[in-house]
């Protein structure tokens, strides 16, 4: 058959030219795979202060005219099973371990009380602080911690004592190793999970395995753009390398999974192998390019944010979708034209079924659970959307109180060293480890009113508990004072946070009163200005994407009623996600049951990335939905029977694609640290809740009950261009009903001979 749109068109011609097709993705995937692997040196870490806001601009105040950053500290906890620190043999372990540490190459000073400092014991003696100097600042620490860190392991080892420690380049370490070890477990747990629900799906496990290796090939093309991006524009490697598998994994198995499927109907169909492959070109592979498209023009929202993370996680994700289209509308089939019949082998006993040319699938589907389920929703519209959109609403309302932060060193996991070395320096030690640095911006900064607001903001220090020891540096050129301050506690504490708001608010204004430009940055004030700026940006962020979505679906669907209903419906799913989050992590509601750890505060940035993949990956489900339903009201112009039709024949594929993104993004929620835990949380849950309650319930119940409105679209909008989604599938040619064995060398479809399948 022919066909008259691009996607039908490429999957013709990868199908025709298969082995060409197939070569040239060889060669791509080649190039890509040592490409991905510079991905560390194309990119940046994107851990310095935002230029766009006061803590930015303090720090490259700093950066500019001081040209000297405090130095990095490890605060090394050693601990004394037997005896005190006055003990021989603890003094000399001590010693022993303060000269093994000085010897280190990026170590430049290391002060203990066997050296006579005071103040570095506990009260009662049973552990002694090692305070170590490091010759880099501390944006710099995690690149020079690894001998340090094998030195306190080292240490630590040895019977009788307990060592650990803490400080910047510890607390990265320690982040990027979760993050790290998240990662791969969630791969590890995605791809296993997606194994076995393709499996059932399919029942044959060489159609399994082809939308796992698509996408496969997705991720690692992303990640090789990605790097050649990285050379030419700021991004974040640590961002790109955690949404890149994760949204690769989940887009490319779910497309992937709409083209095998509807090519596997084709071919019950009657069709021959060509004329399937197009035919699902035609149809699913329109439909994954508009859902495709859909969840790009979501992702865009993240790129007008002025940050780099916010950037590098929506441009790696858009990057990842691009390379999913391309690999699911010409590799997959190429791959699926070389197969033939063989697309099919590996039967699994008592899930696989044979194909049964002529079955007629809106016949088939007429019994079982989903068929029960339609005819429930259908027969009661009005019921089943009041008690669904009231439950979502219900859920949703937790997400007004929400508490926007970030998860700091107390978040980490309770048996992580580097959290108890902290929480043993924060109980027993008057020094914290992280300070404020308070910029003051002037021409003359020796000037008697310059000088004299320093020494009222350190004497309004000093009357503060929160903060400890201050130092004072002058610039070369007297136009600039930095104050840096102790300050206790986590970062992101919200005592910390109090005490950035009485610096900021009060210390500040009453110390200077305009006398000169002051800027607060450090570690707090940085996580404060980024939740500000999000909180800013959000609504402009929500109006471009809502619109844009809106925009999209009503050309599409030529209908004005369609993109508001889903604009609203995908809006409840994300909303319903969002009270969970909360109720879970906020509040503690059946965390413990699912292991994870209760914290008070929702990840800064997680609003805005839910959000934006949210959005999109739901409108894949509404698509390919009513994208069924379109094409049978179309036909038959009954919307109640298109409804039930859309519901029963998409059913089965949204819930088994939907587990397959659960099960990827659950995987990811298995780790250890609580931001890769509301991450994969808040995307499972969203995912759960949009493929039942919202497109399984919500969605037909609500088009039942509005009827034709739902294809309502004005007269004065016809000059819009039409861009129909599922495109012609055209007739099923006659065929006697036969069953297909896939698994034998017996012709796939009559008359052709097995060796026209399998060629062209």
């Amino acid at each position: 058959m022919t066909s008259k749109n691009l996607t039908g068109k490429l999957a013709h011609f990868s199908a025709r030219r298969r082995w060409t097709v197939l070569g040239a993705w060889v060669v791509v995937l080649v190039a890509a795979f040592f490409v991905a692997g510079s991905i560390d040196d194309g990119t940046t870490n994107a851990s310095t202060a935002n230029p766009n806001l006061e803590s930015g601009i303090g720090q490259a105040l700093i950066d500019e005219r001081i040209n000297f950053d405090k130095p990095a500290e490890e605060f090394v906890m050693v601990e004394f099973e037997t005896g005190t620190a006055n003990d021989a043999h603890n003094r000399a372990f001590v010693a022993a371990l303060a000269a093994d540490l000085v010897a280190l190459e990026d170590v430049t000073a290391v002060a203990s009380y066997v050296d006579g400092n005071e103040g570095l014991v506990t009260a009662d003696k049973k552990a002694a602080l090692v305070l170590t100097t490091l010759s880099v600042a501390d944006d710099e620490a995690i690149n020079i911690i690894e001998p340090l860190l094998t030195v306190v392991e080292e240490a630590n080892s040895t019977s009788g004592y307990r060592v650990t420690t803490v400080g910047q380049g510890s607390v990265e370490n320690e982040f990027e190793t979760l993050i790290e070890e998240s990662l791969v477990k969630g791969e590890a747990i995605g791809i296993a999970f997606a194994l076995v629900v393709l499996l059932v799906v399919f029942g044959a496990a060489v159609a399994a395995g082809l939308p796992i290796l698509v996408a496969i090939t997705s991720i690692i093309v992303a990640v090789s753009l990605s790097a050649i991006i990285g050379r030419v524009m700021d991004l974040d490697s640590e961002a790109v390398e955690f949404i890149i598998p994760m949204i690769g994994l989940a887009v490319g198995i779910d497309y992937s999974l709409f083209i095998v499927k509807r090519f596997s109907e084709e071919l019950a169909r009657g069709r021959e192998k060509m004329d399937a492959i197009t035919a699902a070109g035609n149809t699913a592979g329109r439909t994954i390019m508009i859902s495709g498209f859909a969840v790009m023009i979501a992702l865009t929202g993240m790129l007008i944010i002025p940050d780099v993370s916010f950037r590098s996680v929506g441009l790696a994700a858009i990057v990842v979708v691009i390379a999913t289209m391309a690999a699911a509308t010409t590799l997959l089939p190429a791959i699926i034209s070389i197969l033939g019949h063989r697309v099919y082998w590996l039967r699994i006993p008592f899930v696989g079924r044979k194909i049964v040319v002529g079955e007629n699938k809106a016949n088939a589907n007429k019994t079982g659970v989903w068929d029960r389920v339609t005819n429930a929703v259908t027969a009661r519209p009005l019921v089943s959307v009041i008690v669904t959109g009231g439950a979502l609403i219900a859920v949703s309302s937790a997400v007004f109180t929400m508490n926007l932060g970030s998860n700091g060193i107390t978040s980490l996991p309770e048996d992580s060293a580097v959290r108890h070395a902290f929480e043993v320096v924060v109980a027993e030690f008057s020094d914290g480890v992280i300070s404020a640095d308070i910029v003051i911006d002037s021409a003359d900064a020796t000037a008697p009113a310059i000088l004299a607001g320093v020494e009222s903001l350190e004497a309004d220090l000093a009357d503060d508990p929160f903060y400890g020891d201050t130092e004072v540096t002058i610039a070369p050129g007297n136009d600039l004072i930095v104050i840096n301050a102790v300050m206790q506690g986590d970062y992101s504490g919200q005592e910390a946070e109090d005490a950035l708001s009485r610096l900021r608010d009060q210390y500040v204004p009453a110390a200077f009163d305009g006398a000169a430009d002051v800027y607060v940055t450090g570690v707090t004030a940085e996580v404060v200005d980024e939740v500000n700026l999000l909180k800013n940006w959000l609504p402009l962020v929500f109006g471009l994407v809502l619109g844009s979505s809106f925009l999209l679906l009503l050309i599409v669907f030529r209908s004005i009623v369609v993109p508001i209903k889903a604009v609203v419906m995908n809006l409840l799913s994300v909303g319903a996600a969002y009270g969970l989050m909360v109720l879970v992590f906020q509040h503690g509601i059946g965390a413990d049951l699912l292991g994870f750890q209760q914290v008070p505060v929702i990840e800064y940035g997680l609003p805005l990335f839910l959000f934006s993949i949210l959005f999109g990956l739901s409108m894949d489900y509404h698509v390919f939905m009513l994208s069924r339903i379109k094409e049978h009201y179309d036909e038959t112009g009954d919307n109640k029977a298109s409804v039930a039709f859309g519901l029963r024949s998409t059913a089965g594929i949204i819930t088994g694609a939907a587990l397959i993104m659960v099960g990827v993004f659950g995987g990811f929620a298995l780790g250890d640290m609580v931001m890769m835990q509301q991450v994969g949380f808040g995307l499972a849950a969203a995912i759960i809740i949009d493929a039942t309650l919202v497109r399984s319930v919500l969605v037909p119940a609500s088009m039942v009950l509005l009827g034709d409105r739902n294809w309502y679209f004005p007269a004065w909008l016809e000059w819009l261009p039409r861009i129909g989604v599922e495109g012609e599938a055209g007739e099923a040619p006659e065929s006697e009903s036969q069953e297909l064995e896939p698994a034998t060398t017996t012709p796939l479809l009559a008359p052709a001979t097995a060796s026209e399948v399998v060629g062209d």
